[in-house]
């Protein structure tokens, strides 16, 4: 979240940051409840100090009247002293919930804008597909190549999950190893993380885990969910914790399932793996120091890109509008890749792009939230930056492979970057049992 004084001395901006980003969050009651915190410890240190000088008079040679006067000043004090702290509990815990509702401040160069159709297109990589056949879509390609399985995936676990059957399985540990072996050469960590974690670092993150918008699904009976991304395990590795200055930055490469509910996600676009209750994925995460994270953020961005380059799948940058970003990014930078799947008479009679990957700058929102900090050269100690971006996102990075790859005798070929990875170039059409 952002700083009480940071918002008190920038209301103005911070309410503009608001409204561009189209979130619901009242700057004012922070300001407001800043100050009256504010009153509330200066007069509690006071009831305080009289506490202190009360106990330091006991201890000298004192009339009888004197000592029994002190004794009911010192009881009446202690009594102040907790309705006090009551009340400046109430309100700092008033003060944190209003805080946390507003998000980050966004770059100055994201173009304002309330959804994706106002993010900025920055760059195009490769060239799209163009078949001079009837083609398919990743479902149908799917199903005739039996290597995804979406009705018995209905049947045993429901809607939006999905079966990964023959070269479909070593397709998917293909493109995990593919992206692993990448961020290994430069210089990330890898780890396999929990899929569950506790509410606590969700909120941290700037996850809701609970609502009817939320995207989270939370485990009966305890105070964890299944995580919805990496992003959130491995942001939750070092709350509460000092880092030590000389090892920033550090560079964690997450593998983990994801499980979203996609409450309210429907329509065309959204069917087959696009949106999907579980999926696998390849998360990077960096913390580091605040002056570092705008060229780590760049260094995300090219990771994704060469990524994708390598898979020979043709894609865009977007630069990602105000008000899609999300309240904990600074900035965010989305790769959609060209889906041939996607074609809609008459607006894509040809495909459509469709978001594979994005990194998102964070700057010190979640790690206030999660009270990560380092010890600077003056032995202060300040928040780190805390940055996230997705290696490959499995399901979608299937989309990609099926469609453009595909042949006309309904066979798809293999990215020669992931051949040796999955020991085929090819996957044919087959009877399906």
């Amino acid at each position: 979240m952002l700083d009480y004084k940071f918002i008190v001395e920038n209301l103005e901006a911070v309410e503009k940051n608001i409204a561009v980003r189209n979130m619901k969050a009242d700057a004012k009651a922070v300001a407001r409840l800043y100050g009256k915190r504010t009153e509330l410890i200066t007069a509690l240190q006071g009831l305080q100090q009289k506490r202190n000088a009360g106990a330091a008079a006991m201890k000298g040679k004192l009339e009888q009247d004197r000592r029994a006067e002190l004794i009911g000043e010192g009881k009446k004090l202690k009594e102040d002293i907790a309705a006090a702290e009551k009340e400046l509990a109430g309100v700092e815990a008033a003060l944190e919930a209003e805080a946390r509702r507003i998000p980050n401040m966004a770059h100055p160069d994201a173009p304002e804008g309330k959804e994706d159709k106002d993010n900025l297109e920055v760059k195009r990589v490769g060239d799209r597909a163009h078949f001079d056949f009837e083609y398919a879509d990743h479902i149908k390609l799917g199903q005739d190549l039996d290597i995804i399985d979406f009705d018995t995936a209905a049947k045993v676990s429901g809607v939006k999950f999905y079966y990964l059957k023959n070269e479909g399985v070593f397709l998917e540990l293909g493109l995990v190893r593919y992206a692993l072996d990448i961020l290994q050469k430069r210089g990330f960590t890898p780890f396999i993380t929990p899929d569950v974690a506790r509410e606590e670092i969700l909120e941290g993150i700037g996850f809701n885990p609970r609502g009817a918008e939320s995207n989270v699904y939370t485990l009966e009976g305890e105070d964890t969910c299944l995580v919805g991304t990496a992003e959130i395990t491995l942001g939750g590795y070092y709350s509460n914790r000092i880092l030590s200055k000389e090892k920033l930055p550090l560079k964690l490469a997450g593998l983990s399932h994801c499980f979203r509910r996609e409450a309210g996600a429907a329509g065309q676009f959204s069917k087959g793996l696009y949106r999907v209750h579980q999926f696998t994925k390849v998360e990077m995460f960096v913390y580091c120091l605040p002056e570092e994270s705008g060229g780590i953020h760049e260094e995300l961005r090219a990771i994704e890109e060469e990524i994708f380059s390598g898979l020979e799948i043709p894609f865009r940058v977007v630069d990602t509008c105000t008000g899609d970003l999300g309240a904990p990014a600074y900035r965010k930078w989305d790769l959609e890749a060209w889906m041939p799947g996607r074609a809609s008479l008459p607006h894509h009679p040809d495909g459509d792009w469709g978001e594979v990957t994005s990194t998102s700058n964070c700057t010190d929102y979640q790690a206030r939230r999660l009270n990560i900090r380092y010890k600077d050269d003056d032995g202060k100690n300040r928040f780190v930056h805390m940055l996230n971006g997705t290696a490959v996102a499995v399901s979608r990075a299937i989309i990609a492979i099926l469609e453009n790859f595909q042949d006309a005798d309904g066979s798809v070929r293999i990215p020669k970057a992931l051949v040796p990875y999955c020991g085929f170039d090819c996957i044919k059409r087959k009877g399906v049992l």
